[in-house]
């Protein structure tokens, strides 16, 4: 069944060309579009464009749909082109003309990209969950490791004192501003394309506004031709948001793959949470680390591959923008296992505390003895020269205690402000105003 098959049927070869993983795919848009035809249909009776007999059937069949999608128990039958077509399909078997009469004021262009919309809220929800997960453990081991001192690298090469409260911390408020931009993408998506048709509006009355609300939207997309055009900037904006929380993940356990080596031994892992080489018996591999920074990496790839499909695109519709996502959809699924895995594997983490007990890390502390003589008066100059000459002539004694005091150093890691910052940005989605919507709608 096609929703816009005439007289002519099409070659198979070329339908099995362009329908390509579309219903495989559409599977995971199931809820959404139920939940986009429960909004529409209320909207049509709200127009007089749908009995009230007729949208009581529809919204109860509808909902029983629902369930059955969460149950697990729905699939897109062979024959049945996609996921709009199937649900028609169902409330028309099962209510006659009541079921036929659902399209009205809509497209599948339109259809497609509330849903898309409402299942990219859905996924946002989920990534900023997990991303709150790995936050919180990543400043639970700031805290408790706060003042166990490691090197400081620049150039990879030893610099200054850092700490394991220090790197944790680090980690964590990048992901703040992971968040920040997550919720840029959120707003994008958190507006109504529902309404748009084909692109250029329709000639009944519709009421866009009543979608608005029923679908927890904070927002119109109102221009019809931009409700259209937003379909890839909208998948490259969360692409975007998902490349920089993976970018974090990906620098992290780059440091990490650094740490546990045996020249580092800055950290280890449980001999189970680790591989073993087929030759080499005493090697323990760190491949969770090495597979979320290649993940991750490719994750960070995807906003250009979207930016390939749709940037040379004119506006209105096409075809190609069903390749999004074929891109996105899996890429979604990889970074929420890549954040969850991380978080696991930080839990089991085990921390060297006796590493700059090693005397190659004692010009770790020479900017500590410059600024000592600092503080005692000598100028900044005459003092790095003075501690430069010692280095030089082999007469350099490290003093090992830290003072550093000022505002996100060592010595004061300002973890509760970023914990401030990071529930700013998470309570600037507003998750609650979409969850309340689609619950009553689903009443």
């Amino acid at each position: 069944m096609k929703i816009w098959k005439k007289n002519i049927d099409v070659d198979t070869f070329v339908e099995k060309f362009t329908v390509g993983n579309d219903r495989e795919l559409d599977l995971l848009l199931a809820e959404a579009d139920v939940l986009g035809s429960l909004a529409h249909t209320r909207m049509l009776n709200s127009i007089s464009l749908l009995e009230e007999e007729d949208l009581q059937a529809v919204q109860q069949e509808l909902k029983n749909i629902y369930q059955d999608i969460q149950k697990g128990n729905f699939q897109i039958e062979d024959g049945i082109e996609d996921i709009h077509s199937q649900i028609e399909l169902m409330l028309t078997r099962k209510l006659g003309d009541a079921g036929k009469k659902i399209h009205s004021g809509r497209s599948r262009n339109d259809q497609v990209l509330v849903d898309l919309k409402i299942y990219f809220r859905n996924q946002i929800q989920g990534i900023a969950k997990n991303t709150k997960t790995l936050f919180n453990t990543l400043i639970k081991l700031s805290n408790e490791h706060k003042n166990v001192l490691m090197p400081g690298y620049t150039h990879l090469q030893v610099a200054m004192p850092s700490s394991f409260g220090l790197w944790f911390g680090a980690y964590a408020e990048s992901l703040v501003d992971d968040m920040t931009i997550l919720h840029g993408a959120w707003k994008i998506c958190n507006k109504n394309p529902l309404g748009s048709a084909a692109g250029y509006g329709s000639s009944f009355p519709l009421n866009r506004k009543l979608t608005t609300e029923l679908l927890g939207f904070d927002d119109l997309n109102y221009n019809v031709v931009y409700a259209q055009m937003g379909r890839g900037k909208t998948e490259r904006v969360l692409a975007q948001a998902m490349s920089s929380i993976a970018s974090t993940l990906s620098k992290f356990s780059m440091d990490v793959t650094l740490f546990i080596n045996q020249n580092f031994n800055f950290l280890s892992f449980p001999d189970e949470l680790t591989t073993g080489s087929s030759i080499m018996p005493h090697k323990k591999n760190p491949d969770v680390f090495e597979l979320i920074r290649g993940r991750c990496n490719k994750i960070q790839a995807l906003q250009n591959e979207l930016g390939y499909i749709t940037s040379n695109l004119p506006h209105g519709y096409h075809r190609d923008l069903q390749l999004l996502k074929e891109s996105l959809f899996p890429a979604i699924t990889s970074l929420n296992e890549c954040l969850e895995m991380l978080d696991f594997m930080l839990q089991h983490i085990n921390i060297n505390t006796d590493i700059l007990n090693n005397p190659i890390y004692n010009y770790l502390f020479s900017v500590e003895m410059v600024n000592k003589e600092v503080l005692s008066g000598v100028p900044f100059r005459e003092a790095y020269q003075n501690v430069g000459i010692r280095i030089e002539q082999g007469d350099f004694t490290p003093d090992k205690q830290i003072h550093h005091t000022h505002e996100g150093s060592i010595g004061n890691l300002c973890n509760e402000e970023i914990e401030r910052m990071f529930q700013e940005a998470e309570k600037s989605f507003n998750f609650k105003k979409v969850q309340d919507a689609l619950a009553l709608l689903l009443q």
